[in-house]
């Protein structure tokens, strides 16, 4: 293909509504590092700006929800959005206008894919979250996504399952389906940490609400440095849906490309530093 043409043609666009990370290891910095890595253009819409390094948050400012979901109505009516997905969203008012601006413009519902990606606190367990916005994701934002990736902590939050094993795993997606979440993963990479037990392998499992599962499976990698790996999880099968992948091919390019970010991640400042996608060339 000549320059001219390469030029002349779009690649797919992913949005990114989430909040910034000074630090640079996760928020909208690591999903945009993840949707380019993954071979499409990340636009985004910022819902709160953090005062962050890789010790852990100090401060967290809520962008108005209005200007939220300016960002969202101006991106998708002017370039389209190919797929979306969320990542912290601070406070019940900001969902509320988030939900509301995914009906207007499309996404979500069955409409355009929609990942949910319900952050609560960051790695160092600094809340990220109001209190009163459990609720909000419950009722707003989970009947409308495509795909929910809540972590082991974020699943104990929103439906007071602990998992411990793959009953558990298989109870805690079946509440999140009775939440009107339309698929789920319930995230492995925390297990060991939750059960005490070494676990060879991480397994996460993709639970549709007419009962298929899919179970994906990698290596456990011991590695300290795995800052924003929930969200460029998110964001890579928030890449492959905006690529046309079907739902679980989506996932496994998500699955292969977390656990290279994993084994590629890197020490930076004093604390936990991020998964990597320096290594990266398209998927």
């Amino acid at each position: 293909m000549s320059t001219a043409a390469q030029h002349a043609t779009s690649p797919p666009v992913a949005l990114a509504i989430a909040g910034t990370d000074s630090g640079g290891g996760a928020g909208m910095t690591a999903d945009v590092r993840a949707f380019a890595a993954c071979g499409v253009h990340g636009s985004v819409a910022v819902t709160a700006v953090t005062v962050q390094d890789s010790l852990g948050v100090s401060d967290v400012h809520p962008v108005p929800p209005a200007v939220v979901a300016a960002q969202i109505r101006t991106v998708a009516r002017d370039m389209g959005v190919d797929a979306a997905k969320t990542g912290m969203l601070a406070s019940a008012e900001i969902i509320a206008a988030v939900a509301e601006v995914c009906d207007e413009v499309g996404i979500g519902s069955g409409g355009i894919p929609f990942v949910v990606d319900p952050v609560a606190a960051s790695m160092s367990g600094s809340p990220l979250l109001a209190g009163d916005a459990l609720d909000a994701i419950r009722s707003l934002l989970l009947p409308r996504a495509t795909l929910v990736t809540p972590n082991l902590d974020e699943i104990a939050l929103l439906v007071d399952v602990k998992v411990v094993d793959d009953a558990s795993a298989r109870e805690a997606a079946a509440a999140l389906h009775d939440l009107g979440a339309a698929a789920v993963l319930v995230k492995g990479g925390h297990l060991e940490a939750t059960t005490g037990r070494e676990q060879a392998e991480c397994v996460d499992l993709l639970s549709l609400a007419g009962g298929e599962e899919h179970e994906f499976r990698s290596v456990r990698l011991d590695r300290p440095h795995t800052h924003g790996g929930g969200d460029s999880l998110a964001s890579s099968i928030t890449a492959g849906l905006a690529r046309g992948m079907s739902l679980v091919d989506a996932v496994a390019l998500g699955k292969e490309f977390i656990t290279r970010a994993v084994d590629h991640s890197y020490p930076l400042g004093a604390g936990h530093g991020p998964v990597s996608t320096l290594w990266a060339a398209a998927l």
